[in-house]
Order: C-alpha cells, then sequence, then structure tokens
C-alpha cells in the first residue's frame, strides 16, 4: 500500500508516515462510507508470510515492486538472485528499502521509471490495486511497463467488491491524515476490468484469506 506522506492537517504527522517511520501502528485506512481498515504495518516490516512466498515464487526477473513500501518484497527477491527494484512516494519507506539492502526509487508509478517495457513481472500488491483510485489506468500503465511476455501479479480484495473511493488515515484516536483517491477491487471486478483491457488472466490462486491474480497480454504466452 502507497500514499503521500504529506503532514496532516491537525498539526501533527500523518499517521501514515508515522506508521511507516516506526514500523508500528495501528493505522486505519478509513473510507467514504465510513469503514475502518486496519492496515498491517507489522507485516509490512517482517520477514516475507506465506502468502508472500507464493507471489515470490512466481516472480520471473526483472521486478518491478509498484508501492514496495518498506521493501520485504523486493529484498527478498534481491536475496534469491533476482533483480527487483521497488517504487513508492514514501521517502520513509523508500529509505528503509536502501537501509535494508534494497534497492528503490521514491517515485510514483505514473512518472517515467528505468526500463519502461522491459519488466518482466510487474507487482501490485498489499492493496496497490487501489492506487491512484482508477485500477483501469493503473493498469494500462502497469502492462505498459512489462515487456510483450511480461505479467503482472495483483493482489485483491477477498471479497466481490468493486469500489472507487476517497480515502484516508488515522491513528487510532482518530486523527486524520489528508484524503487520497482510493480503490478496492475484488477478483471478479478485476475480471470485468482485465477483459476490456484485452489481458488475460493467466493464473489465480488464494493463500490463507489472500487472494492472487496474474495478467498478461492476450497475445502472449502465459507466464505462470
Amino acid at each position: 500500500m502507497t500514499t503521500d506522506e504529506n503532514d496532516s492537517p491537525y498539526g501533527g504527522e500523518n499517521p501514515y508516515a508515522l506508521a511507516l517511520r516506526t514500523g508500528h501502528g495501528p493505522v486505519y485506512l478509513r473510507t467514504g462510507d465510513g469503514r475502518r481498515i486496519r492496515t498491517p504495518v507489522d507485516r509490512w516490516y517482517a520477514q516475507p508470510t506465506v502468502a508472500d512466498e507464493s507471489v515470490l515464487n512466481r516472480c520471473v526477473g526483472p521486478v518491478l515492486d509498484v508501492g514496495c513500501g518498506p521493501g520485504r518484497l523486493c529484498r527478498a527477491l534481491l536475496s534469491r538472485g533476482i533483480f527487483a527494484l521497488g517504487v513508492d512516494v514514501a521517502p520513509h519507506a523508500v529509505a528503509h528499502t536502501i537501509a535494508c539492502g534494497g534497492i528503490a526509487l521514491c517515485r510514483s508509478v505514473f512518472n517515467r521509471l528505468p526500463a519502461e517495457g522491459g519488466w518482466q513481472t510487474v507487482l501490485l500488491i498489499d492493496g496497490n490495486i487501489g492506487i491512484g483510485g482508477d485500477p483501469r489506468a493503473l493498469l494500462c500503465r502497469s502492462i505498459r511497463l512489462t515487456a510483450p511476455t511480461g505479467v503482472l501479479l495483483v493482489e485483491v480484495d477477498p471479497h466481490d467488491v468493486e469500489e472507487l473511493c476517497t480515502a484516508w488515515f488515522e491513528d487510532i484516536h482518530g486523527h486524520r491524515g489528508p484524503p487520497f483517491p482510493w480503490a478496492c477491487l475484488g477478483a471478479p471486478a478485476l475480471h470485468r476490468i482485465a477483459e476490456d483491457l484485452a489481458l488475460s488472466v493467466t493464473g489465480q490462486w488464494r493463500c490463507g484469506h489472500r487472494r492472487f491474480l496474474a495478467l498478461g497480454r492476450q497475445d502472449s504466452t502465459p507466464g505462470t
């Protein structure tokens, strides 16, 4: 998950930025309809889980980790000898990735990136299909970043949802960070959008409560 770290309007540090700086929550994603979703900050700073490993095992290098956060996935790939670059707009997250031996850029996925059109795997994990609040635009951008036979590995909501919303982060006391556009997609919604964009679902799997899909161009050989 990734979003800007601007200072919050209540005069303190954005709760999301504070959680990234300390490596601990709790911090919650609050959506416009009032739902409050606890973000797994501790997991982002821990070793990859079994579910994470199910993603890593499907990665072919080079890998671009979009919204890399503190970098657990791209660092794990590097330890396997697979080149991986993380990108994130949160400076604390990028700094942590680099300090722990990863490679990362503090940049939006919609800005110019290295090796555009050459990545074999692009990751949108930890809900990062929601970046920018426009999954179609994000998928179009992401597939343009891949090589012709490249794949997108996308984590989706375990429920059948398709929600475009304004959201913000807040701490346990209700202190808020600035609002930003966000999206939540389940597998059925991602299937529909992929079909509209001439993308094929080349694989899908569950691990515990988490769900993932692999997407590729319809005219390419399935990569998973």
